[in-house]
Order: structure tokens, then sequence, then C-alpha cells
């Protein structure tokens, strides 16, 4: 991801002031954080809260795009609020599968009252991909529960319970990520899919997001950006 958005943020006309991974993270200072207008954060569940706190600091505003911290998202936008920061999360950046959360919120929405349907969720990612369910399927049910009477919570696996969204989570070699709902009934079977090509949609949308945060205060989503 981090060579992928690099490339896409020159082709937009920025330059990369500094570049972090695990083997110089001695240079992750709030010197060098100063420097950049704005920085981009993907890493891991284990480093994202110390990456995010050091961005804080140094006054500079973050894209996360890291996922599986979710669980301690009031601490954060409460740290960011206390700090009058700049921050956005999101479970994904790609621009199209925000329209894909707009189009699943509608057809969850359509289906609330159609009892006679049952809904499951496949995730398909890269195995190197440490959470599991991903951030977009965890979007994704969490937007489907809060429109669906039938549901109130999902757990990662087939799941035949009353009341819980099952989520099939798959890592294979290779894959940018696939995620699809659907919804079977005895009569037909509905489906909506998002299947990545490659990874730069997920860069563009960081760098995108990265624009978008440059000069604000505050907490932002991608429906934020989308709606510029």
């Amino acid at each position: 991801m981090g060579k992928a958005i690099e490339e896409i943020a020159v082709q937009r006309g920025h330059e990369v002031v500094l570049k972090i991974n695990s083997h110089n993270k001695e240079e992750l200072t709030l010197k060098n954080l100063k420097a950049a207008d704005v920085a981009i954060e993907f890493s891991t569940p284990e480093y994202v809260l110390e990456n995010i706190n050091i961005a804080l600091k140094a006054e500079t505003p973050i894209a996360v795009g890291t996922t599986g911290w979710y669980d301690k998202r009031n601490e954060v936008h409460k740290a960011v609020q206390e700090q009058k920061g700049t921050f956005l999360a999101a479970s994904n950046f790609s621009v199209g599968v925000n329209i894909f959360f707009e189009v699943n919120r509608r057809l969850a929405e359509l289906m609330g009252n159609q009892d006679s349907y049952t809904a499951e969720m496949e995730e398909i990612h890269h195995t190197e991909k440490l959470d599991s369910p991903s951030g977009t399927a965890i979007t994704l049910a969490d937007d489907l529960i809060q429109r669906l009477p039938a549901y109130s919570n999902w757990e990662n696996k087939v799941s035949d319970k009353k009341g819980i969204l099952g989520i099939t989570s798959i890592r294979e070699p290779n894959v940018p990520g696939t995620h699809e709902v659907t919804y079977d009934s005895e009569v037909d079977k509905i489906s909506i899919k998002h299947e990545a090509k490659s990874r730069k949609g997920f860069a563009l949308g960081a760098v995108l997001a990265a624009e978008f945060i440059q000069t604000k205060k505050g907490i932002f989503t991608m429906q934020d950006v989308l709606k510029k």
C-alpha cells in the first residue's frame, strides 16, 4: 500500500517527505512528522494507536487506513478533540467501496420487512491481512444490522443462529480484496459484490482523503471526502 500511495501522491503533484516501515521506525519523530503537511497511516493494529498519537502531538493531520483497532475508536476521538487535531479513519479508502457502502445501506433498508430472506456475507483478502473479518466487512455488517430488524449481531463464520449475521472470511495469496453481501430465499437470491482489481483504488482514495483534511480541523470520514 505504501508504494501504491507514493506513486499516486507523486502523480498528483505531492512530495513524500517521510516514509516509515518496520526497518526505520526510529525516524518516526515529532520533528520529522512536523515537516509533513499530512500523514497517511497503513500499518498494523499493534502500532496504529502509537502512530496516531505521535501525529496528534506533531499537529499533523492523519488519515488512517489500518483496521482492527475500532474498539479504541472512542478513546482516539477523545484524544483528537482534546488536542484539537485532524483525523480521518476509513475501513476502506476506495471510492468504489464507499459507493458500495451506500448501495449496501439502501439494499438493507429495502430488505427490512422481507422476512423470507436470510442475509450472509463473504470477504476474501490476501494472506498477509492480519485482522478477520476485514474492517470493510465489519462496516458492511454493522450498516446492515442497523437497518435489518432480524439481525442484532454478526460472527466471523457461517451462522444459522437466529439474529446473527454470518461472515465467511477467506485468505488467499495475492488478492486485493472482495466483499459480497447475499440475501437468499426459497424463490431467489439477491447479491451485491465489490471486487478490487488492484490496490490503486485504495491508494487514490487515501491520497484524496489526505488532500481533504490537510487544511481542516476535526474528525472526518470518507463520506465527507466524497461529498466535498
